[in-house]
């Protein structure tokens, strides 16, 4: 027996979920205490979850984690799978991606021939573009990064597991790290950036995260149970970003605009502005409030809505924002009105 098909074999027995001894297998297979160790070894170093215990009455098992279940894919099936993996290698950052290239090997080595020819490089067959660079909210991009990457995989880990995650999370309002413990429920992808739900711990209630801004992530090992009626889904269609900015609004402060009503409507289809607080100023006009009180989110806001808009709040950005108008009119030739 070769050493792959006595790989395989180990495995089998060891799928039972009961101790094997490593002299079990070493008489079933008829080979040394040394070459069995050698075996589980590669089997460790292929990913497989192998727990050893010492002793008298030790040996060898797989984690209780580990699941193969029979499952029998059609060709067509499998190349639909690797079509969306394709699609997912498109996201500047992915959950687990080094266990995402695995399933993908795996999932090409049952293929015939001619078709692992053609879908080990998918790429010459599958084309994915990219999410384009949205210029006017420019904060809503984030370059790829390796924590970023290190918080998605931690946040599913935590997912998977029904552990509690605690990391560090930046608030750019702030320019602060601030220690975080979170019940972890569900990600979610929205412009090319990933968000992280979760209930917090410390304010109990139910929190998104951008993962770009977390830092420092460790699953512990204090268990929880998810809500049954938690769903990602009713996250989705912006609704996320409607109650994270009313959150942000009663933490953060105000920043307040007057616009005109079809200056509201323009905003209104807007993905990012559209969750913005509403409400008519009684004569014909539109007071809209925002959680981010930047001058780099505000100044371009007004030049963009352009005549009849006003920033109203914060009242210190007023003048600056004169002298960028003033500056802007004499550039035209004009004056200020």
């Amino acid at each position: 027996m070769n050493p792959i098909d006595r790989a395989l074999g180990i495995l089998l027995l060891l799928s039972s979920g009961k101790l094997v001894t490593a002299t079990t297998l070493s008489d079933r297979f008829g080979v040394s205490l040394r070459t069995i160790y050698r075996d589980v070894e590669r089997l460790i170093s292929l990913g497989v979850p192998v727990e050893a215990e010492r002793g008298a009455e030790g040996g060898y098992r797989l984690s209780g984690a580990y699941h193969q279940p029979p499952v029998a894919l059609t060709r067509k099936e499998t190349a639909a799978l690797l079509v969306a993996l394709a699609f997912v290698r498109g996201i500047r950052a992915t959950p687990l991606a080094s266990e995402l290239e695995t399933a993908e090997r795996k999932l090409i080595a049952t293929l015939p021939r001619s078709a692992q020819d053609l879908l080990t490089r998918a790429e010459r067959i599958i084309g994915i573009e990219p999410m384009p660079v949205d210029v006017f909210h420019h904060a809503t991009q984030a370059p790829p990064a390796g924590e970023w990457q290190a918080a998605l995989d931690g946040f599913m880990d935590g997912i998977l597991s029904g552990c509690r995650v605690r990391f560090q999370h930046r608030n750019p309002a702030r320019d602060e790290l601030r220690e975080h413990e979170v019940e972890p429920y569900g990600i979610l992808f929205d412009r090319n950036l990933w968000y992280l739900a979760g209930r917090s711990v410390d304010a109990d209630d139910l929190r998104i995260y951008r993962a770009d801004r977390l830092r420092n992530l460790t699953v512990t090992g204090l268990r929880f149970r998810a809500p049954k009626e938690f769903s990602v889904e009713s996250l989705l269609g912006g609704a996320w970003l409607s109650r994270a900015m009313r959150r942000w609004a009663q933490e953060d402060g105000l920043a307040e605009l007057r616009v005109t009503a079809e200056q509201a409507r323009r905003l209104s289809q807007d993905w990012f502005y559209r969750h913005a607080l509403f409400t008519p100023d009684g004569s014909g006009g539109v007071r809209v409030r925002l959680a981010d009180t930047s001058a780099g989110r505000l100044y371009p806001l007004v030049r963009w809505l352009g005549p009849g808009a006003e920033l109203i709040a914060p009242a210190e950005l007023r003048a600056g924002l004169a002298q960028e108008l003033a500056a802007l009119a004499a550039a035209h030739g004009g004056q200020p009105s």
